[in-house]
């Protein structure tokens, strides 16, 4: 209950700040992706540890892999369930995309054409966050409804054609979790 004695919805607005609010606790991790095959194994060792409840927010201009990350993800996801690969369409129009796995369904959401944070409302975000994994594209579009527990990978153009940077901030159990991957190495 909250203060007023209504019940807690975990999945309301945390904050109604600026996007991302800084964890002091956790360390921006860059990495450099030098080309669309090194987002893509950056996304299939993400995925190899995402369970249920997970969200990772994937941010960055038009064109800088948020999509390939996704489709590398959900790759990843259907050969360790064993399952022959599956399409994976940017859900630039139809807003989100879901994936059934076992125990944790993919909800790929791209929210570059909502109005309002509210607007994720009708397309089931809290559903997702409560029971799935969230890959959520253009995060910032959904202010204070953005979990505080999260992962943000913000993708950016690197040095040369192709290349990417990659800023990645566990936030809550993703500190540690990226601390056993060790990504930087």
């Amino acid at each position: 209950m909250d203060g007023g004695g209504r019940p807690c919805n975990p999945y309301r607005p945390w904050n109604r700040g600026p996007f991302m609010p800084v964890d002091r606790d956790s360390p921006a991790l860059d990495l450099p992706l030098a080309d669309e095959s090194a987002t893509e194994r950056l996304a299939e060792r993400l995925a190899a540890v995402a369970r249920a409840g997970d969200t990772i927010a994937l941010s960055g201009s038009l064109g800088a892999g948020k999509t390939t990350f996704a489709r590398a993800f959900v790759g990843a996801l259907c050969r360790l369930s064993g399952r022959a690969p599956e399409e994976v369409p940017s859900p630039t129009f139809t807003l989100v995309q879901t994936y059934d796995f076992p125990g944790k369904p993919v909800y790929h959401f791209d929210l570059f054409r909502i109005e309002s944070p509210d607007d994720a409302l009708e397309l089931g975000i809290e559903d997702a966050f409560a029971e799935g994994i969230s890959l959520i594209e253009w995060p910032e579009r959904l202010g204070g409804w953005l979990p505080p527990e999260r992962l943000d990978v913000a993708l950016a153009p690197g040095p040369v054609a192709n290349a990417r940077r990659a800023r990645i901030v566990g936030h809550g159990g993703w500190r540690d979790r990226l601390k056993e991957l060790s990504l930087d190495g």
